[in-house]
């Protein structure tokens, strides 16, 4: 299959059917590496998302009382149908969003292991009892579905990040609402296919296309109990302000800017290759990108030759073609492109000096692409416009420090927590680190220090609002609420026994 000859309009798909949306404006979905259309999704509002929320609720009675094994059976067969098609989704995942094959297959093996995870459900649903609790007592609790709940999401990653919510969520018993991102929608349409192939009822998933409109109508419905969102943080603040004020639980995944600290004592060689895979993976558009280093004392002069060398020599093209990869792809979008260029030249302009250009890159195979080359950009300060905002994109920012304790200091200052990261040989830089980094994923020599589906994706401060995060128990804690039950018996007479 050719993953542009897909179809040109992307239907909702409410209790088991697809449904084309007529009388509503359209977004464009475009192929990046070629500046190509390749599908229309609908702009959905209220009426939209009323008729999707309704084909959930008429199907949450059955599947809350389907038994928890049976659930995660359909999963287990999901799973051998994902692994079956694995190479045609990769494809399709590079081809609409830009990034190289071997980073779509990241994508979709980290889906697969939240599903491989959720298919443990009947374990991960077990309550707690303790017997004779006082004389005489019994006291049980147990988990329950919520009802109706809600994914939406962003462009970055077409795989992962629904995935990151809808397994964990059915598998609890809930039935599930998925807005997928407008640029990148036609991953979940093929998944969609599998999931009726594994046997999953009708109205267990469903897809609702749109952009604030929609999200305004799914965080005010009466009907959705919860809201799991990832996007920037401004969104998730609203997302998280809104959604609870209308009385829904909600985790909402903000954006980052994540620190790398380099100690001079760090492998040359090993590091300049994971911050480079850090910073300009995905072209950097990555919640857990690299995209800020710390240089400590002698450890810029000593790497970032090395690293300027490793990352002028990337290959940037096209990747909707199987056999032949770059090092990196495009970025989402035009207006994308421009973005993270400007953010550049304000960089550059505030003095910083910039080592490898990746605003003048030319595909010549793909001249209408959204390419952007890898950017390194050294001596940044605080004040620089870089340091503002999350830039998104294949930047890295280079600041100095003379300590790691100024290090620590210049990655605290700033608003986020997502993930930071440090490259030493030293096991008391690494604990001091560890300790007293505000983050809530930390990495020791590991560029990307993204927890695997069994743990919590734990950003702290301006990177999450809620309580419970995305992912793990903590996601299983989410879907579900607890019911405690205390229980008496009382004996009469002959032995015969009745209840109160």
């Amino acid at each position: 299959m050719n993953p542009a000859a897909v179809d040109q309009t992307c239907p909702l798909y409410l209790g088991g059917k697809w449904k084309e949306v007529a009388g509503r404006g359209s977004s464009q979905v475009f192929n990046p590496s070629r500046g190509t259309v390749i599908a229309s999704v609908p702009m959905c509002g209220a009426a939209e998302v009323n008729e999707v929320v309704a084909a959930a609720r008429a199907a949450f009675p059955d599947w809350r009382d389907t038994p928890p094994n049976e659930r995660a059976q359909v999963l287990f067969r999901l799973k051998i149908l994902l692994e079956d098609a694995f190479e045609e989704l990769c494809l399709g995942i590079s081809t609409e969003h830009g990034k190289t094959l071997s980073e779509a297959r990241g994508d979709l093996r980290r889906g697969i292991e939240v599903v491989e995870f959720a298919c443990g459900i009947p374990t991960l649903l077990m309550g707690e009892s303790l017997e004779n609790i006082a004389r005489g007592i019994d006291c049980h609790t147990d988990r329950h579905p919520l009802g109706v709940v809600a994914g939406i999401c962003p462009f970055n990653f077409p795989a992962l990040v629904p995935m990151w919510m809808w397994p964990i969520a059915i598998a609890c018993g809930n039935t599930f609402v998925l807005k997928p991102s407008e640029k990148v929608p036609l991953t979940m349409q093929r998944v969609v296919g599998l999931l009726e192939k594994a046997g999953l009822p009708p109205g267990v998933l469903n897809i609702v296309h749109g952009g604030r409109e929609c999200v305004d109508a799914l965080l005010e419905h009466p009907d959705v109990a919860a809201i799991s969102f990832v996007g920037s943080t401004p969104v998730a603040r609203e997302i998280h302000r809104k959604g609870t004020s209308h009385g829904k639980r909600v985790q909402a995944a903000g954006g980052a800017k994540n620190f790398v600290i380099l100690m001079p004592d760090a492998d040359v060689d090993r590091t300049v290759e994971a911050v480079k895979d850090g910073a300009f993976g995905c072209a950097g558009e990555r919640c857990m990108a690299g995209s800020t280093a710390v240089a400590v004392g002698e450890a810029g002069d000593k790497l970032l030759p090395a690293l300027a060398d490793l990352v002028g020599a990337m290959k940037v093209g096209p990747t909707d073609i199987r056999d032949s990869q770059p090092d990196m792809g495009a970025v989402i979008s035009a207006e994308h492109k421009a973005r993270v260029s400007g953010l550049v030249d304000a960089g550059e302009h505030a003095g910083a000096k910039v080592l490898t250009d990746g605003r003048k890159t030319k595909v010549d195979a793909a001249p209408d692409g959204f390419f952007l080359g890898p950017t390194v950009i050294d001596h940044v300060t605080p004040d620089n416009p870089l340091m503002g905002t999350e830039v998104f994109g294949p930047v890295l920012a280079v600041l100095r420090a003379k300590t790691l304790e100024d290090a620590i200091s210049l990655a605290n200052r700033q608003a986020f927590g997502n993930g930071a990261s440090i490259f030493t040989s030293s096991g008391k830089a690494a604990r001091e680190f560890r300790r007293n980094v505000s983050a809530g994923m930390v990495g020791i020599n590991v560029g990307v220090p993204a927890p695997l589906a069994y743990f919590p994706f734990s950003g702290w401060n301006d990177s999450f609002f809620g309580d419970l995060h995305i992912q793990g128990k903590e996601g299983v804690e989410f879907f579900t609420k607890r019911k405690t039950t205390t229980t008496r018996w009382f004996s009469f007479g002959d032995g015969e026994v009745w209840a109160r």
